[in-house]
């Protein structure tokens, strides 16, 4: 059930995917693994200007690069993963943005950074699977943090009572900083299902790895195994 943008896809020279639970990291992305930018995520929001293959970026959340046949990617478990790439190909992005990061600012934060030597009207941008309104039901606190701290209409950050709409956040947020291209893949990490042959684990049928869904597991068996090194990726590269 591998994702991928038709934005990104339109770009020539750019190879690029939104991992799942059967394919961790895209299978058009293997033959550049060994290449990937290796960094800590710790929900921030610093970017890494990456020069070369297997740069050790540390904490960072975001990666950023002109160097062809280097991987760059975010990992993601209900947090949104956002994909970009210029419209020439010469440059490539992944951020890692889930609440923290959008109420910190890391697409604002990646915006100021391109606008020193680019323009985001030349990149386009595409939202990963990622934990959707349908599910993602947080605190009431959180949602009223959002709606005080954002200058967005009430709507958009919250559709129904307790529940953020992520995805929608980050549109808006791109829109308001110059990414006039934005595609959403919008399939929700918690509920998004695939096709299963009949009788396999109704576990089996979810399409990808979730926080969310698997600290419920856990809450009612702690043996329940933890995602763990189970983090999808979503990444691109520029073809060298």
């Amino acid at each position: 059930m591998t994702a991928y943008s038709h934005l990104i896809d339109g770009v020539a020279g750019i190879r690029h995917g939104f991992g799942d639970k059967t394919h961790m990291m895209p299978e058009a992305l293997l033959p550049w693994q060994e290449t990937l930018a290796v960094k800590k995520q710790v929900h921030g929001i610093h970017i890494h200007r990456v020069e070369g293959p297997a740069e050790q970026c540390g904490p960072a959340d975001g990666v950023l690069t002109s160097t062809p046949g280097v991987l760059l990617s975010v990992l993601t478990a209900d947090c949104l993963p956002l994909l970009f790439a210029r419209r020439d190909g010469k440059r490539i992005a992944a951020l890692h943005a889930g609440w923290r990061g959008l109420l910190a600012g890391i697409i604002e934060g990646f915006a100021d950074m391109l606008a020193k030597d680019d323009d985001p009207a030349d990149w386009v941008a595409a939202i990963g699977p990622s934990a959707r309104p349908c599910c993602y039901e947080v605190d009431e606190g959180l949602v009223e943090d959002f709606l005080a701290r954002l200058p967005i209409p009430g709507a958009i950050v919250n559709p129904a009572y307790r529940r953020l709409d992520l995805a929608a956040i980050a549109r808006y947020k791109l829109n308001a900083a110059g990414f006039q291209a934005v595609d959403d893949i919008g399939h929700c990490t918690i509920c998004a299902t695939r096709e299963e042959e009949a009788g396999t684990p109704a576990e089996h049928h979810f399409a990808y790895t979730s926080y969310r869904r698997n600290s419920k597991k856990r809450a009612l068996d702690p043996a329940y195994p933890t995602i763990s090194g189970r983090n999808q990726h979503s990444g691109l590269v520029i073809l060298p």
